[in-house]
């Protein structure tokens, strides 16, 4: 195929979009086979163990290994569950966790060092309410958990999909308040808008109460330790996929990776610069990064990849939740505080502080 062939394929947005939408797609799976790894290595050493380390050269092919023990696994569907939600509901966890990241843009416009005529943006769709599309999209995944655990027809599994919905609710409405100085701030409901803002400086500075209720609701969201109580194994056996196996368990499994990998990808978005490197001079005041079209997206990787070693440092390091208090943070300490911000941000604005 030569250049020019090339270039006309390309000039199609059909096609660029297409191309995106499988390197995000490619980037999210790989990325969560990694973490599956990446988690047992740095538990193991948290608690002082080796991990995984027969599979492979130090254990590597770990991930390869356990899909292909997910995939020939025996599928059992028992006799008592309603079978169609039952079968159903992985998939509705797994497609919201992959499509939030339609709006996330991980890089600048380029032209590939001068390959293109014009201009490509890197993400998959700009929309210009990219904020409300991610919590709508986002807010679908609890079904998913819901469904599971009524079709499941277990006690267990029920109380895990009861927990789930009610977490949802209490931690989404403090998670969506804490963004609304990011949107006074940047005056548009664009991510892509909110990541060219942030050229002065990253908005974590001057919302960093906003951050850290973001932060914490993230993982309220993702049922991650030290809010994993829809699936506490101490109470619920495995909560609200207490009676799946073989893929449909590995779809729950990769739907809360996958959520990991999105809600670390907004928080880049949203308070770290996204793919603008440190705000000091440029990226970092070199001037031969700014020549490089691949650049942004290294710092982007950098930033999430930082982000999921802290998900995964804060599960192995702090004990999970009792019910009441997790309830109490959401509706007593978070939503309050969130609406402080709001204040706070809207009073600096009109001070002229920002």
């Amino acid at each position: 195929m030569n250049r020019e062939l090339l270039i006309n394929i390309l000039k199609n947005p059909w096609t660029i979009n297409v191309i995106e939408i499988f390197f995000v797609f490619g980037i999210i799976m790989t990325t969560v086979a990694v973490l599956s790894l990446a988690e047992r290595k740095i538990c193991a050493r948290i608690q002082y163990r080796i991990g995984p380390n027969r599979v492979g050269p130090f254990g590597l092919l770990q991930p390869l290994a356990d899909g292909i023990k997910f995939i020939f696994k025996e599928d059992i569907i028992p006799d008592h569950v309603n079978k169609i939600f039952y079968v159903l509901a992985p998939a509705i966890s797994i497609v919201p966790s992959l499509m939030t990241f339609a709006v996330i843009p991980f890089g600048p416009k380029t032209t590939f060092f001068g390959f293109l005529d014009t201009p490509v943006r890197l993400q998959i769709a700009d929309l210009n309410v990219g904020i409300i599309y991610v919590f709508a999209i986002a807010s679908l995944g609890v079904y998913g958990i819901v469904l599971g655990g009524w079709a499941s027809n277990s006690k267990y599994s029920l109380m895990g999909g009861l927990r789930a919905s009610a977490q949802m609710i209490s931690y989404e409405i403090s998670m969506g308040l804490s963004v609304m100085g990011i949107i006074m701030m940047a005056g548009s409901l664009s991510l892509a808008d909110i990541v060219n803002d942030q050229g002065r400086y990253w908005y974590i500075f001057p919302q960093f109460l906003g951050f850290l209720i973001f932060l914490v609701s993230s993982f309220a969201e993702t049922n991650r330790l030290p809010f994993d109580l829809p699936e506490a194994d101490s109470e619920l056996v495995a909560g609200y996929h207490t009676e799946y196996s073989s893929m449909k368990f590995a779809m729950f499994f990769m739907a809360e990776y996958s959520n990991m990998v999105t809600a670390s990808a907004m928080i880049v978005s949203l308070y770290l610069g996204g793919w603008q490197g440190l705000p000091v001079g440029g990226w970092m005041g070199l001037p031969i990064v700014d020549r490089l079209w691949f650049m942004p997206i290294i710092w982007f990787c950098a930033k999430v990849g930082l982000l999921l070693f802290l998900f995964i440092w804060v599960r192995w390091s702090l004990p999970r939740f009792r019910y009441d208090q997790l309830m109490r943070l959401g509706w007593k300490v978070f939503l309050p505080l969130s609406i402080l911000n709001i204040l706070i941000t809207g009073a600096l604005i009109m001070w002229d502080v920002y």
